[in-house]
């Protein structure tokens, strides 16, 4: 096989998933020949196709979704057949349980998250996650669970109204779920079109243009996968399983993603106050493993945004161990 197919495969364009700032992920993280990554959110293997393409690497794939894992299990098979020296390793399960499913196999030179959903999700009516298509309301990741349907059929008005108001961000939450309490006494509200119309029932389309269910399509989504949840875990235990030089990369898309990276990756950093050098603990204060490679966040460009619009809200920060790591190597096989 010619030398430079397992580059073209890797870089083969998918016209149905366009990972975000992949320049700038890629940057980020510098994947170097015989290095060890992790793409926690696996999605549609945007992240993970560039790495391999920028070095002969190996790369464990974290996704909660089975056809995700599908399709990674797809693109492992690839590599074992063209490109000796790169490697995939499919994981299902959520990355905020990384440190359970990965600790055999730390410390890694790099760790990305992009976090949200994936354009395949939204793509597949199916899937229940947009309103762009008609379609059951699910919203599952896992397939698995809760869905969206049994949140908004079976919560109580004020937990709506709270689910929208904290995660969807939106004023108008006491109405949405007040509408939503009335028509599901008439019917039950099965489809992402007749939950898309009873939230514009009650909310004017603003000037921004956009649909006037989007806020309480996004907060029921993060409602049913745990998102934010998902996001502290994986916060919290990330950092311990980078190698020393290692960067922990994530790509957020809303406020709420943000602030919670914003701080973790601060404390990680120790950019909180120090103890006065008057008090007894002063002398415990020890110089944090982890720095900032830099204190705001890296946005998409004005190129990308043209060409991709869902870029336009994305923030990247990243988090560098300098510091040797206490993990110990287990077997990948």
């Amino acid at each position: 096989m010619n030398a430079l197919a397992p580059l073209a495969m890797l870089t083969r364009h998918d016209p149905g998933h366009v990972p975000v700032m992949l320049p700038e992920v890629l940057d980020a993280l510098a994947p170097r020949d015989g290095g060890r990554y992790v793409d926690g959110t696996f999605g549609g293997g945007g992240y993970t196709r560039g790495i391999l393409a920028r070095a002969a690497c190996t790369v464990w794939g974290i996704d909660r979704d089975p056809t995700a894992i599908a399709r990674a299990a797809e693109l492992a098979a690839e590599l074992d057949a063209h490109a000796p020296g790169r490697a995939l390793v499919p994981v299902e399960g959520t990355f905020g349980a990384m440190a359970e499913l990965l600790n055999d196999d730390a410390p890694f030179d790099g760790i990305v998250l992009d976090i949200g959903v994936s354009s395949y999700q939204l793509d597949e009516a199916e899937r229940g996650f947009s309103f762009r298509h008609d379609g059951p309301l699910d919203m599952r990741m896992s397939r698995a669970g809760r869905s969206a349907a049994d949140l908004v059929n079976e919560a109580d008005e004020a937990e709506l109204a709270d689910i929208i108001y904290h995660y969807g961000e939106d004023r108008m939450s006491r109405r949405i779920a007040s509408a939503i309490v009335r028509a599901r006494q008439e019917e039950p509200i099965r489809t992402t079109a007749r939950l898309a119309d009873i939230v514009r029932s009650v909310v004017r389309p603003d000037k921004s243009g956009i649909h006037p269910a989007t806020r309480s399509f996004q907060a029921l989504r993060i409602a049913v996968n745990d998102e934010l949840g998902e996001l502290q875990r994986a916060l919290d235990e990330a950092p311990a399983l980078l190698d020393e030089g290692g960067k922990l990369v994530v790509v957020t898309f809303h406020s709420l993603e943000d602030r919670l990276v914003k701080r973790a990756f601060a404390q990680a950093a120790g950019r909180v106050s120090r103890p006065s050098r008057h008090e007894p603990m002063a002398e415990r204060f020890v110089t944090p493993d982890y720095v900032l490679p830099h204190t705001r966040p890296v946005l998409a460009s004005n190129e990308e945004i043209g060409r991709n619009p869902r870029s336009r809200s994305a923030k990247l920060r990243s988090l560098l161990r300098t510091a040797p790591s206490a993990s110990v190597r287990g077997s990948s096989s």
